[in-house]
Formats: C-alpha cells, structure tokens, sequence
C-alpha cells in the first residue's frame, strides 16, 4: 500500500513539475489556492501525505497550511505541534459538509473540497480548479514598521456572502521531529509550514469596504484569509514571507 501511495506522490510531483498542472505566475502572486492539510505524529497513515504536502509548501500558487490535530494522542505519543483548536476546525469543516466523522491524513482544498491527503493527483486537480475560478473578494496585505499587518479587501462580485471571517494564520516554515513512541515510534518526521496561530480577527460585511490592521510580530509567514462561516468556501487569502 504505501509503495502505490509514494508512487502516486512522485506521479503527482512530477507532473506539477512538467507542465501537466501549468502555472500562471501572475494569478499565482495574487489568487493563491489555500490547501490544508490535517495532520498527526501519532498517525501511521500520515507520513506519505506529509511528504506531499511538502512538495506544496513551495508553490508560489498554493498557500499550504499543516493543521496538527490532537486526537491521536492517546495512542502513546502526544504531537508536538497538536492543537484541539486544529481537531475543531476539522470537526466543523465535517458538519459543514453534512460528514459524519474526522479523519488523517485529511485536505481541504480552499475551503472547498475535502481529499485524503495521500491523492496527489485529486489535489492537483481541485487545485488548478480553484485557481481559475474567479475571484469574489480582493485582497491587499502588507507590513508595517512596527510588526503590524495592514489588510485591504473589498468584494469584487456578487459572489462574497456576509458575513466573512477574516483570520490572521500564523505557521512555521519547516521541522524535524523525532517520534520516541506510538505508531510512528523510531522515525524522524519532517514536517512543512505548521500552523503555530490562527485567529479570527473580525466579521466582514462584504458590502463596505474592508480596512484592518493587525499585529504580527516576529518573522513567522503571515497569511490572511477571508473565508465564508462555517467554515465554508475561502472567498480570498494572501500570504507575506
């Protein structure tokens, strides 16, 4: 089984790379895909997707984030970077969908589609579909002198419902952990762009312009995205390195 999942990764790669999935470098810069990916060190199934997900994490298209859930901890080992705020968001994407259970390794494609993150080749695909879809909200950030996020939005079609969560993301770029107990007991696991913070910073009407300002300090990416309740459909996001 894993051999026809690494098979799959490096298909899916390979074709990213050859021009199979084709890039737009101006849509890339400003309508990037957001990929998430629900993730657990206590989790067997999740290597493999995590080593996809890594492929995704330097995309210039995608804004890939690693979301670390906690419920696998009772196994014997407790994931370093898992969060029960990370378990419900999962669990809430499930209502929202009308899905009964959770599971890892799990992506949601911008908000949109769900996929076992061990399907390279469906997550190319959502990912060249949402790319093209026109765009219901713009979305301008920048940083400020003193560590701040300025953010600037504004509906840009009659697509963009009210209200909007705008969430501040926070993740580290890359880790390496070794795994001392449970299913993954002996390995070291590499792991990309893991969510240290994610807050809601305001409700957005949509029908007035947005104007916000945020602290984000340190050097961690910042990412920003304007999603639909629910969770439901990301209507934009944005990224700062």
């Amino acid at each position: 089984m894993l051999r026809r999942v690494m098979r799959g990764v490096r298909a899916a790669v390979l074709a990213l790379a050859g021009g199979v999935v084709p890039l737009a470098p101006a849509l890339a810069e400003t309508r990037p895909v957001v990929v998430e990916l629900f993730t657990s060190q206590g989790c067997s199934s999740c290597p493999p997707a995590d080593a996809f997900f890594a492929t995704l994490a330097d995309r210039e298209d995608v804004i890939a984030l690693g979301l670390h859930v906690d419920y696998w901890d009772y196994i014997g080992w407790k994931d370093v970077f898992g969060s029960p705020q990370f378990t419900k968001r999962q669990k809430a994407y499930a209502r929202h969908a009308g899905r009964r259970s959770i599971y890892t390794p799990q992506m949601i494609v911008h908000g949109r589609e769900d996929v076992v993150g061990t399907h390279p080749v469906d997550v190319a695909e959502l990912i060249m579909r949402y790319r093209d879809t026109p765009a219901t909200v713009t979305l301008d950030i920048a940083r400020g002198p003193a560590g701040e996020v300025t953010i600037e939005a504004q509906a840009a079609g009659a697509g963009a419902q009210a209200p909007l969560n705008v969430h501040l993301v926070r993740y580290e770029p890359s880790a390496r952990i070794d795994v001392l107990r449970g299913e993954n007991a002996g390995r070291t696991l590499v792991y990309n762009n893991i969510v240290t913070e994610w807050t809601t910073l305001t409700e957005w009407d949509p029908r007035e312009p947005l104007n916000l300002t945020a602290a984000a300090p340190g050097d961690d990416p910042v990412v920003v995205l304007i999603q639909q309740k629910g969770p439901g459909p990301i209507e934009a996001a944005a990224r700062l390195r």
